[in-house]
């Protein structure tokens, strides 16, 4: 069984910064696709950035380029988002993700390339 367990969240101002740790449990971490996505209310889950399983490449969703930093340490079995220059259209319950078997790091921006989820984790950026 596999369970993904979020940490990081919380209370920013804007221009702030958080990050967001999210570990892995109950499979071989270090070979799978990893990813992030957000869900504000009212709208759809979508993607913010994924990381192939050694590390590079990443990718990111345009609202995130140049703020975010998504990061892996497979020793630990635990992938990152450092999110930095948050703004209030940042707040979201963000998820972390791990993918399917067969899933590449150019599939990784849909939400079904993903076989499990951690519980979610809320960030509110405030102005």
């Amino acid at each position: 069984q596999v369970q993904l367990v979020e940490s990081g969240g919380g209370l920013v101002q804007a221009g702030g910064s958080l990050r967001l740790s999210c570990a892995a449990s109950g499979r071989t971490f270090s070979s799978y696709v990893m990813g992030w996505f957000r869900q504000a209310p009212g709208k759809e889950r979508e993607f913010v950035a994924a990381i192939a399983w050694s590390g590079y490449p990443t990718h990111y969703a345009d609202s995130g380029k140049g703020r975010f930093t998504i990061s892996r340490d497979n020793a630990k079995n635990t992938v990152y988002l450092q999110m930095n220059s948050l703004k209030p259209e940042d707040t979201a319950v963000y998820y972390c993700a791990q993918a399917r078997t067969s899933a590449t790091i150019a599939q990784a921006t849909g939400v079904n390339a993903y076989e499990y989820w951690g519980q979610g984790n809320q960030v509110t950026v405030s102005s």
